[in-house]
């Protein structure tokens, strides 16, 4: 079924006027869809731009997206779409997909030019494979951090310089403005809420001490919320399981398992994590503190200290909470307390530190929309003086 769906997405794009491929955005999963929705929009309504959207996954909410310049197609998972990343014919190739050319979706033999939309503030360079980004022509930063470790790495390797564009995060923008806009009501005697959500893999909170974790703190009288990143629910599901059902009866403890949702994050007062990117988004979105469990980094590029840059990761953690033992968790409680005694301190370091860290906060969207067109032009213009006969 999903070669002839695959066979059909292609079809249909290989159809499409070179006025639908102009500006072309792929997407892997439904979650993406909120990276470039407003990107689309902006597009589409603010510039005229005609859009063409592929996705890989049959719920995204892209596919029943209805408006002017924008056209869907569905792609998934298939020979087919590997044929249409290697064959691709289109100016500006937008996509969060990372990797490109490291695996089985490679660059098209077509002149294409290809744009990454970082979808963390996150560094470059340790929790990311080390070429992960090597094959891109432009990258969208999140901060000033991505740009010095992107360079920092085209420096050491020789690599052919890319276009970094000073993007910003619109995700961190979002929870900027949830949370100005929520309002919880809260009585005397209500429990503080505590949400554990860290990321995923063998060292991770979940997978290494999370049962004592919950426990300590259900003890010490806090609402708990546990919220694993959906790589754990599928590559680790039993620990999940085993988790979840131990403690599914406890009147304060409450399990969410969608982590596009938001609600656990906006009624939460502390955020508990390891060396989850979300943690970011959450003290600079949110301004509030998060407990730091220091299990071991979790690393995919063995050679990340080559670039002498510490990753953001690592760096923030004292700047925007505390750091504690898997071994001294008895300690957690008082960690807490400490790190909500002063909120107002807090709110003025947090903000001033979102100021060195994050590009063009509140304008990253029509920023980066403008940008594109301005790439697709310049490609659009390229391929007319390359075919002027059969440009389109």
């Amino acid at each position: 079924m999903s070669l002839f769906s695959g066979w059909k997405g292609w079809r249909q794009f290989k159809k499409l006027p070179w006025e639908w491929r102009n500006i072309v955005i792929y997407s892997e999963s439904g979650q993406d869809w909120r990276q470039f929705s407003g990107l689309i929009g902006h597009l589409n309504q603010n510039l005229g731009c005609k859009t063409c959207y592929v996705t890989s996954d049959k719920s995204d909410p892209g596919l029943s997206h209805v408006a002017e310049n924008f056209h869907a197609i569905y792609l998934p998972e298939s020979l087919f779409r590997t044929i249409f990343f290697q064959v691709n014919q289109s100016d500006v190739f937008v996509l969060t997909m990372m990797d490109l050319g490291n695996m089985q979706l490679k660059r098209s033999l077509h002149p294409v030019h290809y744009v990454y939309l970082f979808h963390s503030m996150g560094s470059t360079h340790m929790v990311d494979n080390e070429n992960s980004f090597d094959h891109y022509d432009s990258l969208f930063c999140a901060g000033p951090h991505q740009v010095a470790e992107i360079r920092k790495r085209e420096e050491i390797k020789h690599l052919r310089a890319k276009h970094l564009f000073d993007y910003g995060h619109p995700r961190l923008e979002e929870v900027i403005d949830l949370g100005r806009a929520y309002r919880l009501e809260k009585h005397a005697g209500d429990p503080r809420t505590v949400l554990i959500a860290p990321t995923w893999g063998d060292t991770s909170i979940f997978n290494t001490c999370g049962r004592e974790l919950i426990a300590v703190l259900l003890d010490a009288g806090y609402h708990v919320i546990m919220r694993p990143h959906h790589q754990s629910t599928r590559q680790t599901p039993q620990v999940i399981a085993a988790l979840r059902d131990r403690y599914a009866a406890h009147q304060r403890f409450e399990y969410v398992d969608r982590m596009d949702e938001t609600d656990s994050i906006l009624r939460s007062d502390i955020l508990v994590s390891d060396w989850s990117a979300m943690a970011m988004e959450y003290a600079m979105g949110l301004e509030k503190p998060v407990l730091f469990i220091d299990v071991p980094r979790r690393i995919r590029n063995p050679n990340w200290k080559e670039l002498g840059i510490e990753p953001v990761e690592a760096s923030i953690r004292r700047q925007v909470g505390e750091i504690l033992s898997p071994q001294s968790l008895d300690q957690a409680p008082a960690a807490i307390e400490r790190l909500l005694a002063t909120p107002g301190r807090f709110r003025d370091e947090v903000r001033e530190l979102r100021a060195q860290k994050v590009f063009h906060l509140g304008h990253s969207i029509p920023n980066g929309a403008i940008e594109i067109k301005r790439l697709a032009d310049e490609c659009l213009q390229a391929r007319l003086e390359r075919e002027p006969l059969t440009g389109g």
